[in-house]
């Protein structure tokens, strides 16, 4: 900026060197005083170079109105400078011809930038778009997966208590089924003891009737040693006296056999009757202790199993909440950044919609611009090529004269 400034300070200086020197030139006064000390070849080669240069300049401001200010260019104050020092007869043409020239630099880097931009803006806003479409994507399959995986631990999470009341009602069946096994061993111990004792008794009584009516089958029972008990009450016995003798009878008395025998039957059938209890009791007992230890071995294993794959399944559980904080974690993350990228196209677009949609007018406009300050230099070229042609003789006769 400081080297700008002191450019414009050095050119404005010229400008005013020059444009006093051209008026100094031109005055009338200057001008009579011309032709009267000039030869007359020279003060009318310069009248001609004035209206010559009139001519150029008029032309070149022609020129110049063709690269007039368009609707989607920047406006152009260095064409109004270039236009306003024509028509002020006071800038030479060659100061003119390099303001051109400097315009014509600056409008061919202005096309350069606006390439350079507009291919920068192309690849941002490709770039752009195709990380929104992959963010958007990511966003969906998060989603999904977050739909899937809550999905999935609400059906692992009843899956598991299942298993907890599934084990929970398998103990309260196992302790029902032992107390039912313990209740039953409890009715077959006392039913065998109850059917031994009357067994017991039966058979005491056959061999009481035996020892009375058949004595061959009767079965004495073993010795038993006396005890001093029993001795001291035999001692307190010796001192009685004999009983008297049994009273006169009609006669002698018979055994009645007959009914012994079916006292005895009748025995022999329930004692029968009590061991075909006891052998049913005894098969019942063992079917049912097999059945209730299959019954605990198969509950076992179940519990076993069921308490393993609820471990399984709480370990699945854990893993998939961990997924779907991760899940959850990208779904956020993912958001803000595909926010963040549309504000970014968005200002993107801000920014480069009107460029590139206007590239292609203001490229021709542009154009427009170099061309028209093209033939406005060409113009003074001319016109200063002239001048210099005319100036070349004078100088050389004024010098002759001298």
């Amino acid at each position: 900026e400081k080297e700008w400034s002191e450019i414009q300070k050095t050119r404005s200086e010229e400008l005013v060197a020059l444009a006093e020197t051209i008026k100094i030139l031109n005055d009338d006064d200057a001008l009579e005083l011309f032709k009267k000390t000039l030869p007359s070849a020279a003060a009318a080669s310069l009248m001609q170079v004035r209206s010559g240069s009139a001519h150029a300049r008029a032309d070149a401001l022609v020129a110049l109105k063709a690269a007039a200010r368009h609707q989607h260019l920047p406006a152009r104050p260095e064409i109004d400078l270039i236009a306003l020092a024509l028509s002020g007869k006071k800038i030479g043409f060659g100061k003119v011809i390099k303001m051109i020239d400097d315009m014509v630099s600056n409008l061919k880097q202005e096309q350069l930038d606006d390439a350079v931009k507009k291919e920068y803006c192309e690849k941002q806003l490709d770039m752009a778009e195709d990380k929104k479409k992959e963010l958007e994507i990511t966003l969906s399959d998060s989603e999904t997966a977050i739909e899937e995986l809550e999905g999935d631990i609400a059906t692992v999470t009843e899956e598991i208590a299942a298993l907890k009341k599934g084990i929970k009602a398998l103990d309260k069946s196992v302790a029902e089924a032992t107390e039912q096994r313990k209740e039953e061993n409890a009715e077959y111990k006392e039913l065998k003891q109850s059917d031994s004792a009357a067994k017991e008794i039966l058979l005491f009584a056959k061999n009481r009737l035996n020892k009375f009516y058949a004595p061959k089958l009767y079965k004495a029972p073993p010795k038993v040693e006396e005890q001093p008990a029993f001795v001291q009450i035999a001692r307190h016995t010796q001192h009685r006296d004999a009983p008297p003798p049994p009273p006169e009878t009609f006669g002698p008395y018979t055994k009645k056999s007959e009914g012994a025998m079916g006292v005895t039957q009748m025995i022999d059938l329930l004692v029968k009757d009590l061991d075909k209890e006891l052998t049913e009791a005894e098969v019942m007992e063992e079917d049912a202790q097999k059945e209730y230890e299959g019954l605990m071995a198969e509950a076992a294993t179940k519990r076993v199993d069921d308490v393993k794959s609820m471990s399984d399944k709480e370990a699945s559980k854990a893993a998939m909440e961990e997924a779907l904080q991760n899940a959850q974690d990208t779904k956020a993350s993912t958001g803000k950044e595909l926010m963040s990228t549309v504000k970014y196209i968005k200002n993107l677009h801000a920014e480069c919609d009107w460029l590139m949609k206007y590239f292609d007018v203001r490229a021709e406009a542009r154009a427009g611009e170099i061309d028209a300050l093209g033939k406005a230099k060409a113009v003074l070229s001319g016109a200063d090529f002239s001048l210099l042609q005319t100036k070349k003789r004078p100088d050389t006769s004024f010098l002759r004269r001298k």
